[in-house]
């Protein structure tokens, strides 16, 4: 097929076909004829067409895989031909999608005690806080995981500030991430939330495993 596809550049061509008969109407009324023949079927009839529809089915495959190369056809091409199912959910949806932004984001100033921080993390049902320093910058986060293992240490520390206890540093994405690879971080880092930042490093949302398995993701 490669070898084939120079030649076919330079001749004007409307119609192709697959046939194992070339010299059949089919392969004579043709502008290209692409000879499938088989020596013999694999059904033990010899009347079902299975080996030629294989063969047929192997030579369609060669040739789309042949102009998907000489024409550069790109993973965003494909999505771009297939946006309703999961591949070109995967392809396209990109963190900014499916964050949570405005209020819905959770986030407390450094000096929230771990009660009141435990409100904003039930209250927005992410699982985690971001943590807010002096200058309006996201400078760590508290999780579910970091109230069990302050709990497991000191029962007594729920009159303590939060950024005393909180993750730092912690894992983020940018809104422009595919949202995919927002899934495979917080598989590989086991967390279950990420807050989103722009191009320019602010802060513009969050987003969660939940997010991602309602997306179809996960």
């Amino acid at each position: 097929i490669n070898t084939l596809l120079p030649a076919l550049k330079r001749i004007a061509i409307k119609t192709i076909a697959l046939t194992g008969t070339p010299d059949s109407t089919l392969g004579r009324s043709v502008d290209v004829c692409l000879d499938t023949h088989v020596e013999q079927e694999a059904c033990p009839l010899g009347l079902a067409p299975t080996a030629s529809t294989v063969a047929a089915l192997a030579m369609g495959d060669a040739l789309a895989i042949a102009l998907l190369q000489s024409k550069g056809f790109t993973s965003q091409d494909f999505a771009r031909s297939h946006p309703g199912g999961y591949l070109g959910r995967k392809l396209l949806l990109k963190v900014g999608d499916l964050m949570r932004s405005g209020n819905a984001v959770p986030k407390v100033p450094s000096s929230t005690r771990l009660v009141d921080a435990l409100y904003e993390i039930s209250a927005k049902g992410m699982g985690m806080t971001l943590v807010i320093g002096d200058t309006d910058k996201v400078i760590g986060v508290f999780t579910d995981g970091d109230l069990r293992r302050v709990l497991s240490r000191n029962s007594e520390l729920l009159q303590t500030s939060v950024d005393k206890l909180m993750t730092y540093p912690y894992q983020s994405v940018s809104q422009d991430t595919l949202a995919v690879e927002a899934l495979q971080l917080m598989q590989q880092k086991k967390v279950n939330a990420l807050p989103v930042f722009n191009r320019q490093g602010q802060l513009v949302g969050a987003i969660n495993m939940h997010d991602l398995i309602q997306a179809g993701l996960a």
